[in-house]
């Protein structure tokens, strides 16, 4: 959420972020908005004070045994427009929360300007793609063959856009989980948690997903929700608290799963593994001081990148531009890992600075003697596991059909140093 009183200041650095993020002009509806609702609070605080005073009034003279007759109408007429104006005073402020919670985060001064991800600017590519002797295949072809992942019987279960993992597939998964969590907990501080993968409805609002992706979650009969990404629990831990400076930085971890309708992706990576409405990630979350967020993104993204020069697969750095930028996200580095089969990169981790957008809605705050304000949050993929798997199936396939598995994981396999076909 955006601070109502920076948009009321700087009306036109607004309209223009709002027109990077390919939305109309807002600053006037905002503005006038707040103003009404300041102007009705003002009079009601000022009605409020008058009744207080009158009510003073009424009993000291009764106390001497004086009549109040005269300070009746008055009193009468308060009863009936304080709580008019009362009422009048929620709906404008629950008017003006709604329409800034619809209002996406505001770009950072670096962040590339335009109307979609052909503005992405490349910040750096890391390793050369390998040649093939042999046209290389897609990873669903690759792990039906080896029987380590079964489409059909998810399909069966569950309906589209589901994969069952099974033998060295779902011990993979398992190893791809742990290698990751112990990289982010031993090398980069991150504290391992286990969140739950369901929440409130409040809880999804304070980091964005309500009401802005209503459409992309999924929500049980009780009303709770299925959580997108575990961003959601992680950074809801610091929900309406006061946290001491000294405690700064938090950097936290969780391994989960994750779900996603998919509504937007009608027609799109209908096979495989890429856009499942269940898969596993590996989540990094940090909460920080405001003044510390962009160094705190590029470590961020410095330990997601570490996941994937440690397994030795190419990929590239791109800085997303205002229309192709998370809603919540004041700035983004998405990882691209290489995807032989489609010759080409495609995302495998959003490494996101929030700024203080998340901590309003939250109201996560920090305190520092009488340095006190409101933290910046940040979030990234540490990986996602699914499109991890998908890129070792490609990268590291043979002609002879099994896949190797990269050195920096045997030790999480068993010693199992191949993929071979799952007899069962």
């Amino acid at each position: 959420m955006l601070d109502v009183k920076w948009i009321r200041e700087n009306p036109d650095a607004f309209d223009r972020a709002m027109a990077g993020r390919n939305l109309e002009s807002m600053a006037a509806v905002v503005v006038d908005l707040d103003a009404k609702r300041r102007e009705t609070a003002a009079k009601l605080q000022l009605l409020q004070a008058r009744r207080n005073e009158l009510s003073r009034l009424m009993g000291n003279l009764q106390t001497k045994g004086e009549s109040v007759a005269a300070l009746e109408p008055e009193t009468t007429r308060l009863k009936q427009e304080i709580p008019q104006l009362e009422a009048e005073d929620v709906a404008l402020g629950a008017r003006l929360r709604e329409i800034l919670l619809s209002i996406p985060n505001i770009p950072v001064d670096d962040v590339p300007v335009g109307v979609d991800e052909g503005a992405n600017r490349c910040i750096r590519t890391v390793g050369e793609p390998k040649s093939f002797d042999f046209p290389p295949k897609p990873h669903y072809e690759i792990g039906e063959s080896l029987g380590v992942v079964d489409f059909h019987t998810a399909s069966v279960i569950a309906g589209s856009r589901f994969t069952i993992l099974r033998g060295l597939g779902a011990k993979l998964e398992r190893a791809l989980a742990n290698f990751m969590l112990d990289v982010h907990t031993k090398e980069f501080g991150y504290e391992e948690i286990y969140v739950p993968l369901l929440v409130k409805a409040e809880t999804m609002e304070g980091t964005g997903q309500l009401p802005k992706f209503f459409g992309d979650s999924f929500r049980t009969t009780d009303g709770r929700w299925l959580i997108p990404t575990s961003e959601v629990p992680l950074t809801n831990m610091a929900r309406e608290t006061v946290i001491p400076m000294d405690q700064l930085p938090l950097r936290m971890t969780a391994y989960s799963a994750c779900f996603r309708s998919e509504a937007g992706a009608a027609g799109r990576d209908n096979r495989g593994m890429i856009r499942n409405h269940q898969f596993s990630k590996v989540e990094l979350v940090s909460i920080v001081h405001p003044e510390n967020g962009e160094s705190e993104l590029e470590r961020m993204t410095n330990a997601a990148e570490s996941i994937l020069q440690r397994l030795r697969l190419p990929y590239r750095v791109m800085l997303l531009s205002t229309g192709d930028m998370g809603f919540s996200a004041a700035k983004t580095y998405d990882l691209e890992v290489w995807i032989p089969s489609e010759n080409t990169h495609r995302e495998i981790s959003s490494c996101s600075l929030c700024g203080q957008f998340q901590a309003r809605r939250m109201s996560a705050r920090y305190r520092n003697g009488d340095d006190r304000g409101f933290v910046a949050t940040l979030n990234g993929s540490g990986l996602a596991i699914g499109r991890m798997m998908v890129a070792i199936l490609e990268n590291y396939q043979r002609a002879d059909g099994c896949v190797t598995v990269p050195d920096a994981l045997i030790p999480y396999m068993d010693g199992v140093k191949e993929l071979k076909k799952n007899v069962r």
